[in-house]
């Protein structure tokens, strides 16, 4: 029996804010309903589980900083090259690209401050040091 991840589910507070913010990333809106959009880019997924106000109070609560350690981890060819588009599509990175000695990474916070991580090349397999 193979096994393998497909992705992971995030809980928002305004599906159509988080929809568009990732569809601004290259996702594709693959199932939509009005608390639920599936996301895809490539053979991955990331669901979008609109909680309304619970997200808003949960981070008003002190559980918001949780969010930073909640991490979509995405890969690309070209980490530069992937900077420089993001920025002028106006998209918000929280991270610039960084040599981390076992990959060189970018990091983008989504609407309700989850990190959208990309790292160039193989996820830890790419020694920059």
């Amino acid at each position: 029996m193979d096994t393998w991840f497909e992705g992971l589910s995030l809980p928002v507070s305004d599906l159509d804010r988080s929809v568009a913010w990732y569809e601004a990333l290259g996702f594709v809106c693959e199932v939509r309903t009005h608390q639920f959009g599936l996301m895809r880019l490539g053979a991955g997924t990331v669901g979008l589980l609109d909680l309304g106000v619970g997200v808003t109070r949960d981070a008003d609560t002190g559980g918001g900083r949780l969010r930073s350690f909640v991490q979509v981890e995405m890969g690309t060819d070209d980490l530069d090259v992937l900077y420089a588009d993001l920025l002028a599509r106006g998209v918000a990175v929280h991270t610039p690209p960084r040599d981390r000695g076992f990959e060189r990474s970018l990091q983008l916070r989504d609407p309700d401050g989850f990190t959208v991580e990309f790292a160039e090349g193989a996820r830890g397999r790419n020694r920059t040091d």
